[in-house]
């Protein structure tokens, strides 16, 4: 991504931007906006500055593998870990944590987890990788404190995969 100077090489902010866990995992929009509404300029604008901000993996949980390609364009890795169906959602959850966990081993990663809106799916993977990773004890409080960090209510699609990763006992132990 070269060409660009002064304000546009600085990037843009992708949209509902928010730390999970400071300086490691963020979460937000997808890169470029969602469907109707994505951008491929906003797209590019906002891959810059996930690079300019030391962002090392993109992790996708998007079922199909739109801006794939966008992100191999932009020198950035990724992983795709689609949550997929509803009846897949324990082996799937397993697998999207076991992603994150082994990204954040290394002290210089620094991860962008996404889905197409930062909506109740993702606001339950951000609830449910906190529980397996020991960073939070139980379900209340894991809403309590992903409500807070991101400004949104949890409804019942992301209590569900909290809920799923505690019955499961889906943990990182």
């Amino acid at each position: 991504m070269t060409g660009l100077r002064g304000r546009w090489a600085q990037g843009l902010q992708p949209r509902f931007f928010c730390w999970v866990i400071k300086d490691r995992l963020a979460t937000g929009e997808r890169p470029g906006g969602f469907a109707r509404n994505h951008r491929k300029v906003r797209r590019r604008e906002e891959l810059i500055w996930l690079a300019q901000h030391g962002f090392t993996h993109l992790v996708s949980l998007l079922d199909s593998p739109h801006n794939l390609h966008a992100y191999d364009e932009a020198g950035i890795a990724y992983a795709h870990v689609p949550i997929g169906r509803h009846d897949e959602m324990s082996e799937r959850l397993a697998e999207i944590y076991d992603t994150i966990a082994t990204f954040l081993d290394d002290p210089v990663e620094r991860i962008y987890l996404h889905r197409e809106e930062l909506g109740e799916k993702t606001l339950g993977v951000i609830g449910g990788y906190l529980l397996y990773a020991g960073l939070v004890d139980t379900g209340p409080r894991v809403v309590s404190l992903v409500e807070n960090l991101t400004g949104r209510n949890l409804g019942a699609e992301a209590r569900e995969i909290v809920s799923a990763t505690l019955e499961h006992h889906i943990s990182r132990g």
